[in-house]
């Protein structure tokens, strides 16, 4: 019998569904009591995440009693993934609900929205604790379903019935497809338990790979997962869901999109049975995210830029996943959602920050100043990762990792060296800066791979075909930073005028699906069709 404190994370969402029962009696404005039990039930999601990481820190991981018939149901998986995940959605919707006590003021169906939010944020801790795949089925999908009544939290707004429509058939095509994978799992392995599921997967490694309908489930869930993800070419709804309020736009792009890596790494050993469905993430992951990195520097518009921002980050943690590097998904899937979160809430000062760059002058580095540059960035890598003990050599996941962080050291190396600064003050700045974040780099990688030793598989010596695509990769993220540090210049020919427009628009990727949901059909709001004076 697993002992009781397996079920103290539920006290986390049980906390958060009472401020969703509370704003159906205070739905409108000043809503007091909603928002001071909205403030509590936050901070017991903080000390249940802090309680449950540390039970699982002592007493190493666990699943609660089961609660259905006929082995599936209800359970809670407490393990080093989980807890991670709990604590992150945690503080997550801890910093989200305070934002909207203020940010919604005098609203008038303030109550609502916060209750709404409260509802989304338990969806998704019930989602990360699954330890049953009719519960990661479920919470799958009503997360889904939370998150569309956010977007729609003012349907009067065209660009939100939009958005929210792309979403619902994005996200349907995403939830059946999870359930059918689901089902051929349960029928394979012969349990929905997913810590026995993905103990026999592992145990039983390629001897399973071909086992009847292993291939299809596989494929399902990577499909399931790039869709949540906002995958190219189904990205069209994250980038267009700027009508609802800024809380909205943070909690989704800092957690709910983050279920696709989750998805991955939770059902990592059985992913990896299929080579296909790992090389499906290095291709669709790594596209999406220079598609994403490309079209970002485009845009005039912060908010849009964020957007496209989150999905070439969603891109690069599923090519993760594809190349095996679970725990360096999950790193990467943490800082981003701090990082992303702060930039939306704090998005009118990325305003006037981006004003106060576009005023100073580009200048435009020499190809050999950026090959002296990427020389710099190899050599920093190297340095770091030797004074640490860490061979990248003898591991081809690390070193394409490490190439990927010297390509994005070396902007930071070219702008220092274009700096004419007295005593190479700039350099020596720009050095230790580098070190810094190459040390950080590798310390945090391998913090992430012992905190998650036995939560997520372990790392495997790619294939040909892997190192391929890695390869690839690698040096598509190359010729971004390229363009990237010679755009000033190039933006000056009539090639990238004519090609600019085209990335700004998305190559028109999206225009299928504002077809398919009949976008030209849905009434503009009140605001559009109010004549000129």
């Amino acid at each position: 019998m697993e002992p009781i404190w397996t079920v103290l994370p539920l006290l986390a969402p049980l906390a958060l569904g009472v401020v969703a029962l509370l704003a159906r009696w205070q739905p409108g404005p000043a809503p007091t009591a909603v928002l001071r039990v909205a403030s509590v039930a936050s901070g017991v999601g903080l000390v249940v995440a802090a309680a449950t990481a540390l039970g699982v820190a002592l007493a190493g991981p666990a699943t609660s009693p089961l609660l259905g018939l006929g082995g599936l149901g209800f359970a809670l998986r407490l393990d080093a993934l989980s807890a991670t995940m709990l604590a992150l959605v945690a503080f997550m919707g801890w910093v989200v609900l305070r934002y909207s006590r203020n940010y919604l003021d005098g609203d008038a169906r303030h109550g609502t929205f916060v209750g709404r939010l409260a509802l989304t944020v338990a969806s998704v801790m019930l989602l990360v604790l699954s330890g049953n795949l009719a519960q990661l089925v479920v919470f799958w999908t009503a997360t889904s379903f939370a998150l569309h009544r956010l977007l729609l939290f003012y349907p009067d707004r065209r660009g939100a019935v939009v958005a929210a429509r792309k979403k619902f058939i994005v996200a349907r095509a995403g939830d059946l497809s999870l359930a059918v994978a689901a089902g051929i799992l349960v029928w394979i392995f012969g349990t929905a338990d997913l810590a026995l599921l993905l103990d026999q997967a592992a145990a039983a490694g390629p001897a399973l790979a071909n086992a009847p309908g292993l291939g299809v489930a596989t494929l399902l869930v990577v499909l399931s997962a790039a869709l949540k993800s906002a995958q190219f070419p189904t990205h069209g709804w994250l980038i267009e869901v700027m009508e609802t309020p800024t809380p909205v736009s943070a909690l989704l792009h800092a957690g709910i999109i983050n279920g696709g890596t989750f998805l991955v790494v939770r059902l990592g050993d059985v992913v990896l049975l299929t080579p296909t469905a790992m090389y499906l993430l290095i291709v669709v992951g790594g596209f999406t995210a220079l598609f994403g990195s490309v079209v970002m520097v485009t845009q005039t518009s912060v908010k849009v830029s964020l957007a496209y921002s989150s999905a070439a980050h969603m891109g690069f943690m599923l090519l993760l996943c594809g190349l095996g590097a679970f725990p360096v998904a999950i790193l990467h899937l943490v800082a981003h959602s701090f990082y992303k979160a702060h930039a939306f809430l704090a998005s009118g000062s990325a305003i006037e920050a981006l004003a106060m760059r576009t005023r100073a002058p580009s200048s435009v580095p020499s190809l050999g100043r950026i090959l002296t540059g990427m020389a710099a960035a190899v050599a920093t890598v190297a340095t770091v990762s030797w004074a640490l003990g860490v061979s990248v050599l003898d591991r081809p996941v690390a070193l394409g990792l490490a190439a990927i962080l010297a390509v994005g050291l070396t902007q930071l190396w070219t702008r220092g060296l274009e700096e004419n600064a007295p005593g190479g003050l700039v350099l020596r700045r720009i050095g230790l800066q580098a070190a810094a974040v190459t040390l950080a780099f590798f310390g945090l990688e391998l913090g992430a791979a012992w905190i998650l030793d036995d939560a997520v598989p372990t790392e495997v010596a790619p294939d040909p075909t892997s190192l391929a695509l890695m390869s690839l990769v690698v040096l598509a993220f190359c010729s971004v930073v390229l363009l990237q540090l010679r755009l000033p210049a190039v933006a000056a020919s009539p090639t990238w005028a004519r090609l600019r427009v085209h990335a700004r628009n998305g190559f028109y990727a999206n225009a299928v699906f504002d077809r398919i949901v009949g976008s030209l059909r849905v009434p503009a709001s009140p605001f559009t069709l109010r004549s000129r004076p």
